[in-house]
């Protein structure tokens, strides 16, 4: 391990690889299009390039889509009670690894809850475990993107995991159905978007929705503001259900990147909550660091 660490956040669409130094400093990054879809039926084939590029004989450790079961080789899910910090004694050794190089993938978690609900997450639980690595404690933590997550961490475990498809049906209806043609613009509005969130309260997310068309045909917003209402609207859809659930919320941290943190600060401010923002490269980093006990040869 005092020669340092490859690691690779491997997702669904993109693969993100780290090269850290033998002091865990990050030395170089590596970014492409090459997730889980992309990979189908020659993973080995993706992760040598990716190896290929950096010293030989490197651990490696992998989280995300890649240990999904329809991802490389499945690391299946650890129940909810299982501490994250104790991570790094979960991994799943990799049996296609390089003889004599110690692989690994991270395993996601699975949340049942008291009404039978249930849940899971697979790759953020890894920038999770970063932010407690950092420091950071108990609590309210959100992590936004195609499928946005809420996670209570409690005594160093998941209590509570909602799952919201925020991002999934914002790229769905901007490309698909009768929003499509509205919200094709790229440009910001602000009070169009405060206003998503005002309207995202007051009805349940199938009639929201259709009032972004119709005030968009009626002529009470121009057409350049639907992208930025249809954001308010999901994202507020998001919050209010939060809010309405856990009335007691009062701080939130959030493990975004910058273009995606700016609609969660609004409608944090919004809702009278503070927020936080953790910068998911960083706490990606402390994770591997963290993780790096549980490679074996």
């Amino acid at each position: 391990m005092a020669r340092g660490l490859i690691g690779i956040d491997w997702g669904t669409t993109h693969r993100r690889a780290y090269l850290l130094g033998a002091q865990g400093q990050l030395i170089a990054e590596y970014g492409d299009d090459q997730g889980m879809l992309a990979s189908q039926g020659r993973f080995a084939e993706s992760f040598a390039a990716v190896l290929a590029r950096w010293p030989n004989g490197l651990p490696v450790l992998m989280s995300g889509m890649v240990g999904a079961a329809s991802g490389w080789q499945e690391a299946p899910y650890l129940d909810a009670a299982t501490p994250l910090t104790s991570l790094a004694q979960r991994l799943m050794p990799l049996r296609a690894a390089p003889a004599g190089r110690p692989c690994a993938i991270v395993p996601g978690y699975r949340w049942r809850g008291p009404a039978g609900e249930v849940d899971v997450m697979r790759g953020e639980e890894t920038q999770l475990l970063g932010a407690l690595a950092q420091g950071h404690g108990d609590g309210w933590y959100v992590l936004p993107g195609t499928h946005s997550k809420w996670v209570k961490v409690e005594q160093g475990a998941v209590s509570v995991l909602r799952t919201y498809m925020t991002g999934e049906l914002f790229g769905l209806l901007g490309q698909h159905g009768t929003l499509a043609g509205m919200v094709d613009a790229t440009a910001t509005h602000p009070q169009a978007f405060r206003d998503g969130l005002h309207a995202a309260a007051k009805g349940v997310l199938s009639q929201t929705l259709f009032g972004c068309r119709a005030r968009v045909v009626a002529g009470d917003m121009p057409a350049a503001h639907a992208r930025s209402y249809l954001s308010g609207l999901l994202i507020g859809a998001e919050w209010s259900d939060a809010v309405q659930r856990t009335p007691e919320l009062r701080q939130v941290t959030l493990i975004a990147a910058e273009h995606l943190a700016d609609g969660y600060k609004t409608a944090a401010l919004h809702h009278g909550c503070a927020l936080s923002v953790l910068d998911p490269r960083e706490v990606y980093l402390a994770a591997l660091w963290a993780l790096r006990e549980g490679l074996v040869a």
